[in-house]
């Protein structure tokens, strides 16, 4: 039987519209010989092409590869599926787990998939949400975008993007307004072509897995970010407090204006009890607009080792700490996205909290006085 010591298993979610390549990504997944281990829960099999020759046995909607992969359907919830492995871990009947990838079906809104692997209380001591893989059709993508925003969503809260069929397009240009698009939604994911080694593709959780240490600047988005915009400092980059050069700026493409990512940062500690009540304030008057948050924050009670936030919607994982600073860089650095997420009322709350002078209003001292004010209550 195996330990608990195995829990937390990081779980990776791939995501993309429909025709955007998600089956031969699975499949290369499959077969990677670094991906032992893992399992890999899809939709239906019948609605994925499984080209994967060794397979051993199949029952209960599971199909054991020879390798030590597995593949999972969905029976009814996701909820259902992730408790019957984690069962088939702790009863023997799988020797050993190291990740799971779930693969949703490409008209879905990824945000529910999110929020079931961070927000079932019996699951938390056995997954994590490692990171987000949104695979984009270099052909076909920019039309996909303007016609669904579920794919615009897909894009927004993705820590990685897979770009595919680039090899079809012949055109420079167009692959390149194509990038600059989906970093105006998403300024802090990553883009990487389908040939990037799989394993790598998935590794995009907190914690590098080359150093065994948290890699908080690449987490955030904060190291792409820079990659992209070198003239700004890497904690203070354009979409801190840049107006004239703001990621959520309306633009020919509808949906994508709907998306909006920012970050808040305050340089030095803050009472947890600060923290929370900004966070609670936050989720209950703009969660639903609220796609993902992330962030590092050194509180006053233990400087030492700084909180992780990680939420999605109203759902926050529970409070973690990372045991040290892995960098020189202190202080609080949250990184949000959202849909119609009003930028203007998230600062204003978040000054009012850590009495930060906000944009200048003749009212501003009295809501820096009353946050509840700013949330109209």
């Amino acid at each position: 039987m195996n330990s608990l010591a195995a829990f937390p298993i990081p779980v990776s979610v791939l995501t993309g519209f429909l025709g955007a390549g998600k089956t031969t990504l699975l499949n290369r997944l499959l077969k990677d010989p670094e991906l032992t281990d893992t399992a890999v829960i899809i939709n239906e099999f019948g609605d994925v092409a499984i080209d994967h020759l060794l397979v051993e046995k199949a029952s209960d909607g599971v199909i054991e590869l020879s390798d030590g992969c597995l593949c999972c359907t969905v029976r009814g919830e996701l909820l259902d599926t992730l408790a019957d492995l984690v069962d088939r871990l702790q009863t023997g009947r799988i020797a050993r787990l190291s990740r799971v990838v779930i693969e949703t079906t490409g008209l879905a809104d990824p945000v529910p998939v999110l929020q079931s692997i961070m927000g079932h209380p019996a699951l938390l001591h056995a997954f994590r949400l490692d990171g987000v893989i949104t695979v984009v059709d270099a052909v076909n993508g920019s039309a996909t975008l303007d016609a669904h925003v579920e794919a615009v969503k897909q894009v927004a809260v993705a820590d990685r993007i897979v770009l595919t069929k680039a090899d079809l397009v012949d055109d420079a240009e167009w692959l390149d307004a194509l990038e600059a698009r989906l970093l105006r939604i998403n300024p802090g994911a990553e883009i990487r072509a389908v040939d990037t080694a799989v394993a790598r593709l998935l590794q995009c959780g907190l914690y590098d897995p080359e150093s065994k240490t948290a890699d908080v600047r690449r987490w955030l988005g904060e190291a792409h970010a820079h990659d992209h915009h070198g003239e700004h400092d890497h904690h203070h980059h354009h979409h801190d407090h840049d107006h004239g050069h703001d990621h959520d700026h309306q633009h020919a493409h509808g949906h994508d204006a709907r998306i909006g990512s920012f970050s808040l940062t305050h340089a030095g500690p803050l009472p947890f009890s600060t923290v929370e009540m900004f966070l609670d304030l936050l989720l209950s008057t703009q969660g639903d607009r609220l796609l993902r948050i992330k962030g590092i924050v050194e509180l006053m009670e233990d400087r030492e080792r700084p909180l992780v936030i990680h939420g999605v919607q109203k759902l926050l994982h529970p409070p973690a700490r990372l045991p040290s600073w892995p960098d020189a860089v202190r202080g609080t650095r949250l990184v949000l996205i959202g849909i119609d997420l009003p930028r203007d009322y998230v600062e204003r709350l978040f000054a009012a909290f850590v009495n930060k002078p906000a944009i200048d209003t003749p009212d501003r001292q009295a809501m820096e006085n009353n946050p509840l004010a700013i949330a109209g209550l």
